[in-house]
């Protein structure tokens, strides 16, 4: 399957398709340099099929989570590609998670003003959400995500065979994206989350998912107003996240956490805490509402003391909501 991203002299195809990952070569050139940006949860099998389809290929791997999206990794690869003189003619290739794929996707916007790169999403998460779209960023004092762009990716290539190798805890937290799609735009997708085995629907999970955003992108590249929705549960989310120094917890896990306290309907609050419970999620331990304020002042979509916030009132329905931060306090203290 192929959706093309329709964004004018910015549209790219994304590639859904089991065994795309023996076939880069056919779509796109890697007949130039190639730098590919992986971490170390991404098999070797996986970096080498890649490399084998270049010709001299450069290998980068950084560690692997959040603390990755950081200047001093920001600077090495950008020092990677002075070193092997890259041009804006050659390509950079992000393999892995969503973490690989911000970064990589921050170092291909600011090099030389911009040199292609390419997504090749390996686990649920970016499958499902942060290949596509063009938002790439690095962290900053624990605040996730603050200093980025909006850079789109030559094209994306999706395997779902690279998700047999992915711990069970990273595909649950992955998913948990398509839910949020589901919940905001498409009561079909929400539904596929209540059949018996979900496991067996994830490709199709996976194509509406992108579907979703797809959509909401072309019509909003820039997040201008309608792209907002797909902020729904990021609010709180990256509060914890940050909270919790961008680890203990996974992105999904905290989005999930944000979600339930922005949706406005108690039947569906209800059906949503089930599937929480078929996907394995966490409870959230400590509720501390004052740190996450304090992050949330430094929210990309903050406007001094006022935060956009996404609600979803019925299924498949979602609202952009602007709050004072103290209306946020007043309303988590209430809820859950």
């Amino acid at each position: 399957m192929i959706l093309h991203m329709n964004l004018g002299e910015h549209s790219y195809d994304i590639h859904l398709e089991h065994g795309c990952l023996h076939r880069i070569h056919k779509m796109i050139s890697l007949q130039r340099n190639v730098l590919i940006i992986t971490d170390e949860g991404v098999p070797d099998e996986y970096v080498k099929i890649i490399s084998d389809q270049c010709d001299d290929p450069i290998v980068h791997t950084v560690k692997q989570g959040e603390g990755s999206k950081s200047f001093p990794v920001y600077q090495e690869l950008c020092q990677e590609l002075l070193r092997h003189h890259f041009s804006r003619k050659d390509l950079i290739v992000a393999l892995g998670g969503g973490v690989v794929g911000d970064l990589s996707g921050f170092v291909a916007a600011s090099y030389m003003r911009g040199i292609d790169f390419i997504q090749i999403p390996t686990t649920t998460l970016s499958q499902i959400d942060s290949s596509i779209g063009g938002k790439v960023a690095i962290n900053l004092d624990g605040v996730k995500n603050i200093i980025g762009a909006f850079y789109q990716p030559k094209a994306v290539f999706i395997d779902p065979d690279t998700l047999i190798t992915l711990p069970k805890r990273h595909y649950y937290n992955g998913l948990v994206e398509a839910l949020k799609a589901g919940l905001i735009a498409d009561s079909k997708l929400f539904s596929l989350f209540e059949q018996d085995h979900i496991e067996d629907h994830l490709d199709e999970i996976i194509a509406k998912a992108l579907a979703v955003k797809k959509n909401v992108v072309e019509q909003d590249e820039k997040e201008q107003g309608l792209r907002k929705i797909l902020n729904f549960g990021h609010t709180i989310g990256h509060a914890i996240e940050s909270c919790h120094h961008l680890h203990d917890y996974y992105h999904g896990e905290c989005v999930a956490f944000g979600m339930m306290y922005f949706i406005d309907d108690s039947d569906l609050k209800q059906r949503v805490a089930k599937i929480y419970d078929r996907l394995n999620m966490p409870s959230l331990v400590t509720k501390d509402y004052d740190q996450w304020l304090n992050v949330m002042r430094n929210d990309k979509k903050a406007d001094h003391n006022t935060v956009d916030t996404i609600w979803v009132r019925s299924l498949g329905n979602a609202e952009v909501v602007p709050m004072t931060l103290a209306e946020i306090a007043s309303f988590m203290e209430k809820s859950l």
